[in-house]
């Protein structure tokens, strides 16, 4: 894919489709944001999953099935395709900055210092499995490797997850287990289940418990983030998302090649135990990231289609504020499943948890086109924006009259 790529200049891309909000990338991000969901929701619907065990309540065929197929396709891709998103959306940053004659650095490490903020936040006070502040971190990486070539950025993504890969496929041969007592796993489940059903005390002290652990997983999913933030980027030096039709082949040949071995190595992860197992974990780390290039490959072609329009406007307001709904989404989990709210921890099983997902994402996506029809930003996006420029942008899309 190297060969024939070349690196413009930061700044000479600046064209109507790159300045102007790229619908695509919204809907794209909003797919994103469903797939990150349904993934996330178990965390919230039980203390099980945390322990990397599944709640033995639920053991039928049909949730059995349920879980799955969640494995296989969207666990470990979900969050690479929304890191992509990510990187991309940074070469844009830079190239707005290049236009204007400001100094990305300042502004971008704000950005950071208030995502980082954003995590924190909702780590403790929502959901330990927080990812921003391990983009927080991790964007300083990729600010620091804002001038680089398209091909190194490409190789260095390439190692970061052949790294991480070798790794874990030496631990797998050396007979290493994530679960070395079933027993005691399954007890520390339940007594996390209760710990969500209780108020909000219950809850935070859960979160804070449950920290050590979170971080212990960001060790594997932190350089795979870093390594789509950088295809990312690549693919923005590249105007990928920009220019479909004259990159057709091109993700014709990501479809090719990123479904029949992202499916395999998926199949491996799934049948494996997912997250659980080394050896299942090991595939899942080297060919989740085709999978989910094959997924938005095939996302970006059916937007072009006259259908994929309509579906990519009522997709692209949820997408402009993936911010908020992100953040939304977990408030809402916690109002469903925990003692704050509903207390239905431990009480649902996984294809109700599902609907349940599907459910939200629906009213996401009916709450964000009616704010986005009114205002410029998402409200946490207004904020970030306003910390980042350090003032207050304006927030309605139309003055009042």
């Amino acid at each position: 894919m190297s060969h024939s790529i070349k690196d413009p200049p930061v700044g000479s891309r600046a064209s109507s489709g790159t300045l102007s909000r790229i619908v695509d990338v919204d809907a794209l991000r909003a797919v994103a944001l469903l797939l990150i969901l349904i993934v996330n929701i178990a965390f919230f619907a039980s203390g099980y999953p945390f322990q990397l065990v599944p709640d033995p309540a639920y053991d039928s065929w049909g949730d059995q099935a349920v879980l799955w197929l969640v494995e296989l396709l969207f666990t470990m891709k979900a969050y690479l395709l929304f890191s992509f998103l990510f990187g991309y959306s940074f070469t844009l940053q830079l190239d707005s900055a290049a236009r204007r004659g400001v100094d990305v650095v300042p502004r971008f490490r704000r950005r950071l210092v208030g995502l980082f903020v954003l995590g924190i936040l909702h780590a403790v006070l929502l959901f330990q499995g927080d990812i921003l502040t391990a983009y927080a971190l991790l964007g300083l990486v990729l600010l620091a490797m804002r001038g680089v070539r398209v091909r190194t950025a490409l190789r260095v993504a390439v190692l970061l997850t052949g790294g991480i890969g070798f790794l874990l496929a030496l631990a797998a041969t050396g007979g290493t287990q994530l679960v070395t007592d079933p027993s005691t796993a399954l007890a520390a489940g339940q007594r996390s289940t209760e710990a969500l059903q209780g108020g909000f005390g219950s809850v935070i002290s859960e979160h804070v418990r449950q920290l050590p652990a979170m971080l212990g997983t960001l060790l594997v999913q932190g350089p795979l983030a870093l390594s789509a933030f950088l295809f990312g980027y690549a693919a923005g030096r590249r105007r990928l998302l920009t220019d479909i039709a004259g990159n057709r082949q091109l993700l014709r040949r990501v479809q090719q090649l990123g479904y029949p071995i992202g499916l395999a190595g998926a199949v491996i992860f799934a049948a494996g135990g997912g997250t659980a197992n080394l050896t299942g974990l090991t595939a899942g780390v080297l060919t989740a990231p085709l999978l989910a290039a094959a997924y938005a490959a095939t996302l970006l072609q059916f937007f072009q289609t006259g259908r994929g329009r309509r579906v990519a406007a009522v997709l692209a307001p949820a997408g402009r504020m993936s911010l908020s709904n992100y953040l939304g989404q977990s408030l809402l989990c916690v109002l469903v499943f925990t003692g704050v709210g509903l207390g239905l921890a431990g009480a649902v099983a996984p294809p109700v948890v599902v609907l349940i997902a599907v459910a939200i994402y629906c009213l996401q996506l009916a709450g964000s086109a009616a704010w986005m029809a009114r205002f410029r930003y998402g409200p946490l996006e207004w904020l970030l924006r306003a910390w980042t420029e350090q003032r207050w942008p304006r927030l309605r899309a139309v003055d009042p009259a």
